[in-house]
């Protein structure tokens, strides 16, 4: 590897202003070696701890977030731009994760006795393999680690953690705060590199697996490099969601819900809902309450109470999203609502709605990361589940209809996602299994799933 020059510095803005908040060296490659060397040191002790020892520390860490609430949620909010409300519920979804994974861990990892033939006794062990690395987005900054981390470190693994630039932040204060939860110092570390030294890494020796919140183009590439040197990935990747409004539905549940889906966290999440397909029975009326809800959001800064969305996270990130409203609408989409950039400070960019969206559109075909919503019309139940799976994604959907016999039956034979959700909208539930398929990626997390991804399933065979 080539040294990182130390003048080199990340510098954090926050979204709402424009301007800097801090600045941060990267590492030196000597630093990062030994930081890896640390880390497999660390291992070496914490994979002899019992299950039970595990359990206590990650408890302890569910409980020191809870301590640091109020730090860790306003620094979120002013790294990335999310309502400072949602951070708080970032951080209690954290130490909800610790919980279970505390309490279900034991039972999940302990050894597996069975009877073999000819009076053979087998025994399934699962070993930890040393450590995990994860290479995360800034979407959700303290969710999207813990997420990967605390199973990990339930397993016996240590940790290694390249955050997205802008949460920098974030990402040290969540080394503090593992710390100081009493986890042995190398089992955690957030690393502050360059994309060249995060590629070492994926090679060095002591790295088992890797795991990567993020784009399926990034997906790819990180699955190459890590497939390549013969290791274990999860790749949690992005998508474009529909939603589903049968004629049956609850059209006042739909349009709250479906607004939530698509403005939560100012709409930059993987799992939020992004195409809504109502059948033409009750399209119209869908379209009007929809478009009233989004029209009537108030932007402002999200720490203020009165605000229901704030900024986007940076100014790229606004202007590709405007560029793909734009290129939509020259292929035959209109806008209903939205669609401009706001004068002044920050990156804020309004509730926009779309209609007479079909392929060969962004907002068709592709993820729009932000709080842009593309309304399509189907003639039928059939119709609009073949356009819902007419996606090279499949993270996530949704269905509204008062028969829940029916929405569930199209939940479990007809959508091509790994999450499903009916008469509500995309959230993580830490005791059920969160992931995708297609090019939302593999592998799954919580639901006592994620935490046997990265652990050897030994045979001992006994005689």
């Amino acid at each position: 590897m080539e040294t990182a020059i130390e003048t080199d510095t990340i510098e954090t803005i926050n979204p709402v202003t424009g301007k800097k908040l801090a600045s941060y060296e990267y590492m030196t490659d000597d630093q990062v070696e030994t930081t890896i060397d640390k880390a497999h040191q660390a291992f070496s002790d914490w994979k002899m701890k019992s299950l039970e020892e595990r359990a206590k520390v990650i408890t302890a860490i569910g409980k020191e977030l809870q301590n640091y609430k109020k730090e860790l949620s306003e620094l979120m909010t002013d790294e990335m731009g999310k309502l400072l409300s949602q951070s708080h519920q970032e951080v209690d979804l954290c130490t909800e994760i610790c919980n279970y994974t505390a309490k279900n861990g034991v039972q999940a990892l302990k050894n597996e006795e069975r009877e073999l033939s000819e009076g053979k006794k087998g025994i399934i062990t699962y070993a930890p393999i040393g450590i995990v690395y994860g290479i995360q987005p800034w979407n959700y900054p303290s969710y999207q680690v813990i997420r990967y981390a605390i199973v990990n470190l339930m397993a016996g693994n240590s940790v290694l953690l390249k955050h997205a630039s802008n949460v920098t932040g974030t990402a040290l204060l969540l080394e503090r705060i593992f710390e100081s939860a009493g986890l042995p110092k190398g089992l955690f570390k957030a690393l502050i590199i360059t994309h060249k030294q995060s590629e070492a890494i994926i090679k060095h020796k002591y790295v088992r697996g890797v795991t990567l919140t993020g784009s399926s183009k990034a997906g790819k590439k990180i699955g190459e490099m890590a497939t390549a040197e013969l290791k274990k990935t999860v790749l949690e990747l992005g998508s474009n969601d529909a939603y589903i409004i049968l004629n049956d539905a609850d059209l006042e549940v739909a349009i709250k819900m479906c607004v939530k889906g698509r403005i939560y966290n100012n709409g930059e999440t993987c799992i939020a809902a992004k195409r809504f397909i109502a059948v033409a029975e009750i399209y119209d009326d869908f379209k009007d309450g929809f478009v009233k809800a989004m029209q009537s959001l108030n932007l402002g800064d999200p720490t203020n109470e009165d605000s229901e969305m704030g900024p986007m996270a940076r100014k790229d990130l606004r202007e590709t999203l405007h560029e793909q409203v734009e290129k939509s609408v020259s292929n035959g989409a209109k806008i209903l609502c939205g669609g401009k950039i706001p004068e002044g400070d920050g990156y804020y960019y309004p509730a926009t709605v779309l209609e007479q969206v079909h392929s060969g559109q962004p907002a068709y075909e592709d993820e729009l990361f932000g709080p842009v919503a593309a309304l399509i019309k189907a003639k039928d139940e059939e119709e609009a589940m073949q356009i819902a799976n007419d996606s090279r994604f499949g993270l996530g959907g949704g269905i509204f209809s008062k028969d829940i016999e029916r929405a569930t039956k199209l939940a479990e034979k007809h959508f091509d996602t790994g999450m499903v959700f009916i008469n509500s909208f995309g959230i993580a539930e830490p005791s059920m299994p969160f992931g995708g398929v297609k090019n939302s990626g593999f592998g799954r997390e919580h639901g006592g799933f994620g935490i046997k991804e990265f652990v050897n399933v030994k045979s001992i065979i006994i005689e």
